[in-house]
């Protein structure tokens, strides 16, 4: 299957062109080879897909959820018939290898799988006799139309935290991937098309800030999912609010990371290095703060500072390459400010990543692997979310310090621990005031069936995406009490 130069939306079972005649381009980031067009669709454009939407629930909802779900498991099929052609479009627009490409869609399908559970995961409950002849029971009924609002960094993986659970449970959806990266799920939808979903049930509008605000101001739509940047997570989670509706909004994180005297150094290396590099350092999980405690900051510090070093820098698609580019030109000259602006705030710039001169690649927007050490706790590069490949080092001489800086942040999207005592992980998954909880784990993503839990500024909403926290957000509670007279019967 092909992408037209031109990337269309997919509105009530038919791809149509947008109204606007507004187009961004999709740039691969590694060759700056442009991929595409993506339209920046009007108003009208999400009208037309919510009206279809709206029209599609009156039937969807009342088909069985053992019928709905059929659709799933033909999907999931399809995305595994399909990984590596998917991995690969990922690679070209996203920037990160080809394994990491592969292990995105992998969760992606793990989602499907458990929202394929929806029959058991919507259950309600029952009472009998809660007075006498008076019974009472709840049962879980789709909102209706329900908008979803993905993020650049997994355009396969996130749209999946919300999808399957949202039309399982009899909703119909609006989905707008981001305009960076269109073309993962411009794909996925010629899948799902495949399905057989019937028209209306699921539509895509490409675009950028129009069409999330027509989104939230929307009276039709019921409900909104957000994965972005704290900032933008605020200003979508007020506006739906204000407008009445449900939202979950995931917005930044600064994950910090303590590494304790005890910890397997080589081992810790290795997964930290994992995390703070992975994908560029492009993700909600990233590890940006190592905390050293004790005796660990020489050998710890020694230890990740080579394998920064020696990290393989290049095109995702290439053999060997171990770290891609950041997805944009203005990211890349973000980054590389933010670095300067810690070396400014008195930080050594142990490993420096500015600048590079990849071979063959030396358009794209690369930075390397870098490592501040002797960062300000209290300074602004301690506290930032950068959103790269760089890995600050604060020292301290205790856990309780340690637990403490990490309490006082402004996020609480993950926090991690390596050691070898179980009394000191006990400690610090108690106290740790964090969603995501590592214990000599460099990501602590929760696998599908659990919710990818968030906390303070990493959070706005109630119930998070993935598991049964989804099957709760797109469902709502009905109590029924009911008593029914025997009228042969004299009372």
């Amino acid at each position: 299957m092909g992408l037209s130069t031109v990337l269309k939306n997919y509105v009530n079972g038919q791809w149509q062109e947008s109204s606007t005649t507004e187009f961004l381009e999709v740039i691969n980031p590694a060759t700056v080879e442009v991929l595409g067009k993506v339209p920046l669709s009007s108003a009208s454009d999400v009208n037309q897909a919510v009206e279809a939407a709206q029209q599609a629930f009156t039937t969807w909802r009342r088909v069985p959820a053992g019928d709905r779900i059929q659709y799933l498991f033909r999907l999931k099929t399809l995305l595994e018939e399909n990984l590596d052609d998917l991995a690969t479009t990922i690679t070209m627009e996203c920037g990160k290898t080809l394994a990491e490409s592969k292990g995105e869609m992998r969760r992606a399908i793990e989602n499907v799988e458990v929202a394929c559970g929806i029959p058991m995961l919507m259950q309600g409950y029952n009472s009998e006799d809660i007075a006498r002849g008076i019974d009472e029971f709840m049962i879980r009924q789709p909102l209706g139309v329900v908008g979803i609002i993905c993020p650049f960094n997994f355009p396969g993986m996130i749209p999946f935290w919300f999808i399957p659970y949202a039309i399982a449970c009899g909703n119909t959806c609006i989905i707008k991937p981001s305009e960076k990266v269109p073309l993962t799920l411009q794909k996925i939808m010629h899948l799902i098309e495949q399905t057989g979903l019937p028209a209306g049930v699921l539509n895509l509008v490409n675009g950028a800030k129009d069409v999330v605000d027509t989104m939230l101001e929307h009276p039709v739509i019921r409900a909104i999912s957000f994965v972005g940047s704290t900032p933008v997570a605020k200003y979508v989670y007020s506006r739906a609010a204000a407008t009445g509706k449900r939202a979950q909004c995931q917005g930044g994180a600064k994950n910090p990371v303590i590494v304790l005297p005890d910890a397997d150094i080589a081992t810790t290396t290795r997964i930290m290095a994992d995390s703070a590099f992975g994908c560029a350092g492009q993700r909600c999980l990233a590890a940006s703060v190592a905390i050293t405690v004790g005796e660990a900051k020489k050998t710890f510090t020694e230890a990740i500072a080579d394998v920064a070093q020696t990290r393989k820098v290049g095109y995702g698609l290439e053999a060997g390459v171990q770290m891609g580019p950041v997805i944009t030109a203005e990211s890349q000259s973000r980054i590389e400010a933010l670095i300067q602006k810690g070396v400014e705030e008195g930080a050594k710039p142990l490993v420096d990543g500015r600048t590079p001169k990849i071979s063959n690649y030396e358009n794209g927007y690369f930075v390397r692997p870098t490592i501040l050490q002797n960062v300000d706790p209290l300074g602004e590069i301690a506290k930032t979310e950068i959103f790269g490949p760089v890995l600050s080092l604060i020292h301290l001489e205790t856990i309780e310090d340690a637990i403490a800086l990490i309490n006082q942040g402004q996020y609480g999207n993950m926090a991690c621990l390596f050691t070898s005592s179980g009394a000191a992980a006990r400690k610090f998954r108690y106290e740790a005031e964090a969603g995501n909880i590592g214990i000599n784990i460099g990501v602590a993503a929760p696998m599908a069936f659990f919710p990818f839990s968030g906390w303070k500024d990493s959070f706005f909403g109630d119930l998070h995406g993935q598991g049964q926290h989804a099957v709760e957000f797109f469902t709502q509670t009905k109590v029924v009490v009911e008593r029914w007279h025997d009228w042969t019967r004299q009372f």
